[in-house]
């Protein structure tokens, strides 16, 4: 059984999955920050993977893609980063909690597709998030690697999705489904009262997958909003803002988490 799926096992409600960009804020900090959002309250660590034109996200993830980016962050560099990270010398530091690799697929296609999901499966990490890889694609040629090499997918839905199609998109889903809050990038605020018809109708659905909601998920606040109709939420552009200017990683992410839990 998955990490991911173990995890939907044993907490039903209040998911809190957290992004963060790989090499950010330094080229070394990718395990820093995960062992921080580990060791104060995250569920899912959802590890992005620097690109130069991050479609669906907003200016705050889009700078520090740049920062890692330029900082000398490739998709080789952070494999090297992340081996052993389950499985560290210093047991306290291993990572235990699942762990998505979000990202895009021009970076992913010069790498190699196979060679990619080969050795995200060998570190071992738990899924993927590939925001343009369309439906058809993915059922017709990406899927079965992904699928070959035991990674579960997660497709997103937006408040225009079709019902016909956020049941298919479930279907192929695998982990859980990511619920876009509305059709904006991220870091857009959103007035979540609008938010509620759209994820009490997913609800009233009885999809196969759990459901958690991004974009735009901020603070306590938001973050308890979307639980009401949701198994938990993301969120990934304050917790950017967070880390920009912090002197201590592990502080930063104390106080962030701890205003979002407590």
């Amino acid at each position: 059984m998955s990490l991911i799926k173990n995890l939907f096992q044993h907490k039903q409600h209040n998911i809190l999955n957290v992004y963060c960009t790989a090499g950010y804020p330094h080229l070394n900090s990718t395990l820093e920050v995960m062992r921080a959002l580990q060791n104060n309250g995250a569920d899912i660590i959802e590890l992005g993977m620097p690109y130069s034109d991050p479609l669906a996200d907003g200016p705050t993830i889009q700078a520090s893609n740049s920062v890692a980016l330029h900082n000398g962050m490739t998709i080789e560099k952070m494999f090297e980063q992340l081996q052993d990270f389950r499985n560290t010398p210093a047991e306290q530091d291993a990572i235990r909690i699942p762990v998505l690799l979000m990202g895009y697929m021009n970076p992913i296609l010069q790498y190699g597709f196979e060679k990619f999901c080969r050795q995200a499966a060998e570190l071992p990490v738990d899924g993927l998030i590939l925001p343009d890889l369309p439906e058809y694609e993915f059922e017709t040629i990406y899927g079965d690697i992904i699928k070959r090499y035991g990674l579960d997918f997660v497709f997103l839905v937006t408040p225009e999705t079709s019902e016909e199609r956020v049941r298919k998109l479930d279907a192929l889903s695998t982990g859980f489904l990511y619920a876009v809050s509305s059709s904006s990038i991220t870091g857009s605020d959103k007035d979540f009262s609008a938010v509620e018809s759209y994820l009490q109708r997913l609800q009233n659905m009885q999809l196969t997958n759990p459901i958690l909601v991004g974009f735009g998920i901020k603070d306590k606040q938001t973050f308890q909003s979307a639980c009401k109709y949701a198994n938990g939420a993301i969120i990934g552009t304050a917790y950017i803002k967070a880390l920009e200017d912090a002197e201590d990683v592990n502080i930063a992410t104390k106080k962030f988490l701890g205003s979002i839990l407590q």
